[in-house]
């Protein structure tokens, strides 16, 4: 059982990383991290990949004051998704019609809520941005809801400033992840009597639940669809 639970998570979490350079071939738009994400690297320079990573350890030091702690699958999730999307993007080409662009967009999101489940089901640990999530609402007693609401509108309307591409893709996304990650996640949830990873003393990733992005890539409670993911 825990060979399936690896070779998931490792696969959700790949596939989360090739969804996002989906998401920025595609042109029409990424979810509120992403943009976050992309106006960072046009701002500095740096790959997407590796501004995913660093952002993914600077919001695991938020988990402090919130006495988080990050599971195994948290600090893969931090690393994994940034890889795995600097490849995407050196493999998939730009594309230059709108017909392609909708395919492209279409396809990152089925992806995306596959790789969700698949992380969310492994049950490895939230990612990062997740964690934050559910460690704020524990903290201040507001709902997950809530807590994500603000935080996405926050880093969404950051991304926005720093010139994150934010299009119809940001809608769909936003209304499609929850509802298919619903869908797929008894597919892929190892059953709970499966002993789970011992938490890393100190962090954690994403919840559930990957930003998610975790992903999922934390990105939730363990079988909470809303996170996106992985991450």
């Amino acid at each position: 059982m825990m060979t399936r639970r690896l070779i998931q998570l490792f696969t959700g979490l790949a596939m989360y990383g090739i969804s996002l350079a989906m998401f920025i071939r595609a042109g029409l738009g990424l979810d509120p991290w992403d943009v976050f994400h992309q106006g960072l690297a046009n701002r500095t320079g740096l790959s997407i990949g590796l501004v995913v990573i660093i952002v993914s350890f600077l919001v695991l030091l938020l988990w402090i004051p919130l006495r988080q702690r990050p599971g195994f699958g948290t600090l893969c999730n931090a690393v994994l998704v940034g890889v795995f999307a600097d490849i995407g993007l050196a493999l998939i080409p730009s594309l230059s019609t709108l017909a392609g662009q909708a395919a492209m967009l279409a396809g990152a999101i089925m992806l995306n809520g596959v790789a969700s489940a698949c992380y969310i089901g492994a049950r490895f640990g939230p990612g990062a941005r997740d964690g934050l999530m559910t460690g704020l609402a524990r903290r201040t007693g507001w709902s997950v809801r809530l807590s994500r609401t603000l935080i996405e509108v926050t880093v969404l309307a950051a991304g926005w400033l720093l010139g994150g591409s934010v299009g119809v893709g940001t809608v769909l996304y936003a209304l499609a992840i929850g509802p298919l990650v619903q869908l797929l996640l008894p597919r892929f949830m190892v059953p709970a009597s499966v002993p789970e990873a011992a938490p890393v003393r100190g962090g954690d990733l994403g919840t559930d639940p990957v930003d998610g992005r975790e992903p999922g890539d934390g990105r939730k409670p363990e079988g909470e669809p809303e996170t996106a993911a992985t991450r």
